[in-house]
């Protein structure tokens, strides 16, 4: 393919254009539509774009349920997930749709002002990666807007390999080397007394040691992989020094100029590389009177492997994560 330099450092092949939104993540993709049978350059022009910029965007598309799970078909393997909420569509398993108004802390007798309380109740809790907790992360989430308020409900990414390479090179050193417990519900604050949501965390516990520096299987980057939600210790250190450097590899991974945000509009779509970002749902819609419904796909990851070439390993005792 013909390749050219599109306005403002976008890059045009044919007829897509690529156009970079943030310094270190994000991308804009024009020029395709989604729902149409692609051809094999253009679907390695998205890939492409998606390992460089580890989130691209697309606005205006007309996807349905078959089509979404069609265009992540280009991709990988679609993650179908064993338990899903009451809003997905039960003919599209490959689909999980985010309801309105945090569906999920409803079902655990939570209003929609303690659901996002419990769960972000440090400034980093709320980043996460889909999933973090499993031996096999997704590689990749796909999740397009069918509903969205006229205002708020922004969701903000974080590129993990460019704040790795941030750091100094004695404390790259350092993390190469260590391994951390991720386990579900760790960025999780239990109501007194009987919880449900607890009782839940307990009985479905997904727990892993990955390595703190993981290599991308496709880059071959080096990734932080920390996140707010799922991180709980650092092992061979105590607790208070695996606290105080998880504070900073989070303040780290999460510095402004490592991270883009992005405006919804129904028919927008992010595509994100979910081995090499963190991301932070928006939490300023829950006071609002306007729906925000949107859908995802998930495509099946490897287990992470580490500098050393020592790969994750789940915990014993808990789940291992199976769909």
């Amino acid at each position: 393919m013909t390749t050219s330099t599109g306005t403002a450092g976008g890059r045009r092949t044919g007829g897509i254009e690529v156009r970079p939104v943030a310094g270190h993540i994000g991308a804009e993709i024009s020029g395709v539509d989604l729902a149409a049978d692609l051809d094999d350059a253009v679907v390695g022009e998205i890939r492409e774009a998606v390992l460089r910029w580890k989130v691209v965007f697309f606005r205006g598309q007309r996807l349905d349920h078959a089509a979404h799970v069609a265009f992540a078909r280009r991709f990988g393997e679609p993650v179908v997930l064993r338990r899903r909420g009451r809003a997905p569509p039960p003919d599209v398993p490959e689909v999980e749709t985010t309801a309105d108004r945090l569906e999920l802390g409803g079902r655990f007798g939570m209003d929609h002002d303690e659901w996002p309380r419990r769960r972000r109740h440090t400034l980093l809790r709320g980043w996460h990666c889909d999933h973090g907790a499993r031996v096999d992360p997704p590689a990749a989430t796909i999740l397009r807007a069918e509903t969205v308020p006229p205002y708020g409900g922004d969701t903000t990414w974080s590129n993990l390999a460019a704040a790795y390479a941030g750091l100094s090179a004695p404390v790259r050193a350092f993390v190469d080397g260590l391994r951390a417990e991720h386990r579900l519900g760790v960025g999780y604050q239990p109501r007194p007394g009987d919880d449900a949501y607890v009782r839940h965390l307990l009985g479905h516990q997904i727990a892993t040691v990955h390595p703190l520096v993981r290599l991308h299987p496709e880059t071959g980057e080096r990734v932080l992989f920390v996140n707010g939600y799922y991180v709980e210790q650092i092992e061979g250190l105590s607790r208070a020094e695996s606290a105080a450097i998880l504070q900073m590899l989070l303040e780290q991974a999460v510095r402004p100029e490592y991270t883009v945000r992005f405006r919804w509009e129904p028919g927008s779509v992010a595509f994100w590389d979910n081995r090499a970002t963190i991301h932070l749902a928006p939490a300023d819609t829950a006071h609002l009177a306007f729906p925000r419904i949107m859908h995802r796909v998930m495509l099946h990851g490897e287990v992470p492997v580490g500098v050393d070439g020592t790969p994750s390993e789940p915990i014993p005792g808990s789940r291992p994560g199976h769909w």
